[in-house]
This record gives C-alpha cells, structure tokens and sequence, in this order.
C-alpha cells in the first residue's frame, strides 16, 4: 500500500481478534520503521515497552484501562515513552555514522540546546513520541493491520507496573492487530481551509 494511501486508510479500530498472532517478520518490520521516526538532534529519544504477557495486559485491561477490549485482544500492544535525559547519556553515539566535522558540531550543541531546560525535555520528549506513534501506525496499515492510539488508562500505575524509570516521561499506548469490526465513518474532518494559514493566523 503506498503511503498516501494508508494515511487515508488509516483509522482508530477498537475491536480485535484475539486470536491471531502478527508473524515474528511483520512485528520485527513494523518495530524498525517505528524508530525511523525523527528526532531533534537524532537523540532517539522514544522508548518502547512491548506489553506481551497476557496476565499483565488483563490487569492493565481491568484496572487501569476502563475496560478497553483492544489492550488484551490485539496481538501487539505497545507503550511508548521517551527517555528525557537521553541528551547527555553519550551523545555522540547519535552521530556515530556522520563525517567527523559534522558530528562534532551537533554533538557539541545539544548539551548546551537541552541543559537546564526541564519543560522543554518534556515537551520534545512527547513530540518525538507522537511522531513514532504515527510512523508506526501508517506503518501497520501499510501491512494490513489495523491500530488504536489510547490515553484512556491511569499513566501512574501502568508506569509502576512497568518500572518505568525516573528520567522517562510514559507517553501512550497502540494496540495493532487483525480487526474484526469496521470502524464508523469518519465522524467529520475539519475543511482544510478552517485549519491552514499563511503568514499569519
């Protein structure tokens, strides 16, 4: 499917079947197109938890997720989040494959472009976190599966059941399965005239 295309085809499926298994080869496909996601400064900053054992998802399910069918019946459910200190934790790592020149001019800077700016960490933290969300939505409608972005659990405690660590911020979870219930129409898309400027708003 081009990609066009599954931007188009992409929409937010509730209803999974439990009983299929994406092949290990589509799960390893899906996973690194996720992290060809941008990043500012290429610190690759998302952090992914594959949510797998099936007692874990049905407390999270119970407890902590209203119910959500989708977070026990989809055959992969992914957390995201983003390691806010990734900056200062060897960054050179990041520009590993760039002319020597070039990587020490970027690496040089994002110490300087990061310290001491704690909301700003947070902020490009949850921005990078939106762009892998959506780079590996588009990606399983590419092969054919549908996807569902939620927010709708308790971020405190899936982040104690997860041992997420102190320098992560919990963005939220997609679920990506076989769907077995068409989603509604799309319930209405903004002109695009009522959303696009120019120059100014």
């Amino acid at each position: 499917m081009e990609a066009i295309e599954a931007i188009y085809k992409r929409r937010s499926v509730k209803h999974y079947d439990r009983n299929f298994v994406i092949p290990a080869e589509d799960e390893r496909e899906l996973l690194e197109a996720m992290i060809q996601a941008p990043t500012s400064f290429n610190i690759q900053h998302w952090r992914f938890c594959l949510l797998k054992t099936p007692e874990l998802r049905r407390k999270i399910r119970i407890e902590f997720g209203g119910g959500q069918a989708q977070i026990t019946d989809a055959s992969l459910l992914v957390l995201f989040a983003a390691d806010m200190k990734a900056w200062a934790k060897e960054p050179e790592r990041y520009w590993s494959n760039a002319p020597e020149e070039l990587g020490d001019l970027v690496v040089g800077a994002i110490g300087p472009f990061h310290e001491g700016r704690e909301r700003f960490q947070r902020d490009e933290a949850q921005r990078s976190i939106g762009m892998a969300m959506q780079t590996l939505m588009i990606a399983a409608r590419g092969l054919g599966y549908e996807s569902c972005p939620m927010i709708g659990f308790d971020l405190d405690k899936v982040s104690e059941l997860v041992k997420l660590p102190a320098d992560y911020v919990i963005g939220p979870m997609v679920a990506i399965g076989k769907g077995t219930k068409d989603p509604w129409p799309k319930p209405g898309q903004l002109r695009l005239e009522e959303v696009v400027a120019t120059d100014s708003f």
